[in-house]
């Protein structure tokens, strides 16, 4: 079956996929020019990432969507396994949200200038200037609903594990005093590690936890509230993959 998916892989679903991956960035760049990002910057990458999971023959999961209200804004903070990840939250979180990345994104062909036509944010972080700016674009683009999800711990894991949660999503919703929602990806490690080079075929469940609201406002909340989100992503994974490990360039 393996040999028989990697054919599948190679002679068909790829090249599909690659079609697919411009049409997409092209749809989103000139929707967002004449029609407004909100919508434009959202929808094609959603059900971009949908047809990416169905012709690779991935079974999804979602469990927890009903913890969400329709029109709240939040602070998604989703582990890191691997490249599927984006394509599980995407396409199946089921909100209007954007994605805060590294810049080196904004350097892949088609895809970098639809990211940045759709109003995604590029996390520079070479300057204390860099980075406030980089906050303020984040708060701007809270508001009516759409929501924000940052991988807190800034790298794919090398071996399953969860490294430690870096502290600017969680600064930021504190800031903002807005709930934090805990996600947890299990599966995509399995389908394409870090160190990876095919894709293996192996279900995805995305786990949306109960948003943890602030309580209070400072360096108390924001510790707080990042070891429970720890704690609450930690607790959907596989026995196998508990236990913080440090990833070698989380730094």
């Amino acid at each position: 079956m393996k040999i028989l998916y990697t054919i599948y892989q190679v002679c068909f679903a790829l090249p599909i996929l690659l079609i697919l991956t411009i049409l997409t960035a092209l749809v989103t760049i000139v929707g967002s020019l004449i029609g407004g990002a909100h919508t434009w910057g959202y929808y094609p990458g959603k059900i971009w990432s949908q047809l990416i999971c169905y012709i690779l023959l991935i079974p999804v999961q979602v469990r927890g969507k009903e913890k969400l209200h329709k029109h709240t804004s939040y602070v998604f903070v989703p582990n890191h396994q691997g490249a599927f990840d984006i394509f599980l939250v995407y396409g199946f979180l089921g909100r209007n949200f954007k994605w805060m990345m590294k810049k080196g994104i904004r350097k892949i062909p088609f895809v970098g200038k639809a990211c940045e036509s759709a109003g995604h944010i590029f996390v520079d972080r070479s300057s204390p200037k860099k980075v406030l700016a980089t906050m303020h674009q984040a708060k701007s683009s809270l508001k009516d609903g759409v929501s924000l999800v940052v991988f807190p711990e800034g790298a794919r894991t090398f071996n399953g594990h969860m490294g430690y949660f870096k502290r600017g999503a969680f600064q930021l919703a504190d800031e903002l005093h807005l709930e934090v929602v805990p996600v947890t990806i299990d599966g995509s490690f399995e389908i394409l590690p870090r160190t990876g080079k095919w894709i293996h075929r192996h279900r995805m469940i995305l786990t949306i936890h109960p948003p943890i609201p602030p309580k209070g406002q400072g360096m108390e909340n924001i510790k707080t509230t990042m070891a429970e989100a720890y704690a609450a992503v930690e607790s959907a994974l596989p026995e196998k993959y508990k236990g913080m490990v440090r990833n070698e360039d989380q730094d």
